[in-house]
This record gives structure tokens, C-alpha cells and sequence, in this order.
């Protein structure tokens, strides 16, 4: 199985790649971030991850998606604009045909380092040893991207050897 892990941002989009053997032994496939200029107009910033991440789908084919769930802070500004890059997201990942699952950061943080208020550094150096990269995972969009790929791998292997064992 193959799944993507999106951490949607209007500036930066963090993706992750990740496939998981039959043993459940996972392996990294791609990673990397989706950049969008600063000074360029909003709607145009979503084209640019809309296509970037079609691309990518069209590229890997993954057979399962995960993305990060809003997290709203204080600022209702960047929660706005992260929420719209999370839209175009979801439409990419609706459009390749990819059922979406949807994880909150804490979630992601225990399902692989097994706190949930793991810190950056904690988890960028679980990420490491789990998928046996030679360096941490940079930048951080693209490290909680990975997280996101493995907090779903590992969930979904989760939920299929309990419903088999019911």
C-alpha cells in the first residue's frame, strides 16, 4: 500500500509518500514541499498546489490519502488561508479518486512516537528511524507530511487486524 500524507499550508504544502509491505515494514517513496511565492495572489497560490499535487498523484498513483485536520489557532487569518489550501487538497485527492482520511496533529504525534505532545525534533527523528532515512526529514512541512502517511498506514493495519480478528 502507498499512501500520501498532505500538511496543507497556503505558503508551504508538506507531502510524504510512504509504503507499506504486506509485513507492514515501511519504506520512504518521495517527500518534499509545494512552495508558493508570497506575493503571489491567493487564488493563484491555489492553482499552483491544486496542479503541483495533481501532478504528483498522476506521478506516484498512491492507493490511500491522509491529511492533517485544521488545527484553528489564534490567528483566524492563517486558520482561514490553511483552511483554503486544505480545500484544494481534499478536491486533488477527491478527483484521483482517494477515499481522504483525516488525522488531528496529536493523533499524528502519538501514532508515531507514541506521545502526543511530542515535539518537532522528536518527531522528525521518529520519522528517521521508521522509515531508515539517513537524515532527518526537512523541512518540517515535509516530516509532518511523512507522519501523516505513517500515522494512516499504521492506523488502517490497526483497524484491518481488528476487524478481521471480530
Amino acid at each position: 500500500m502507498l499512501a500520501i500524507g498532505i500538511d496543507p499550508g497556503t505558503a508551504i504544502t508538506g507531502y510524504g509518500l510512504v509504503h507499506q509491505t504486506p509485513s507492514g515494514d515501511l519504506r520512504c517513496v518521495d517527500w518534499g514541499v509545494i512552495v508558493t511565492p508570497v506575493k503571489m495572489p491567493l487564488g493563484e497560490r491555489l492553482v499552483h498546489i491544486h496542479a503541483s499535487l495533481v501532478t504528483l498523484l498522476e506521478t506516484h498513483r498512491p492507493q490511500a490519502a491522509a491529511v492533517e485536520s485544521l488545527f484553528f489557532q489564534r490567528n483566524v487569518r492563517t486558520a482561514m488561508s490553511v483552511g483554503q489550501a486544505r480545500g484544494v487538497v481534499l478536491l486533488a485527492l477527491q478527483q484521483a479518486g482517494l477515499a481522504v482520511a483525516d488525522y488531528t496533529p496529536n493523533q499524528v504525534k502519538q501514532a508515531v512516537s507514541g506521545y502526543g505532545a511530542a515535539d518537532k525534533q522528536q518527531m522528525q527523528s521518529m520519522v528517521k528511524t521508521l522509515l531508515s532515512l539517513s537524515e532527518l526529514p526537512k523541512p518540517d512541512d515535509a516530516a509532518d507530511a511523512l507522519a501523516i502517511a505513517i500515522c494512516h498506514l499504521n492506523t488502517r493495519r490497526s483497524m484491518t487486524a481488528l476487524e478481521r480478528a471480530q
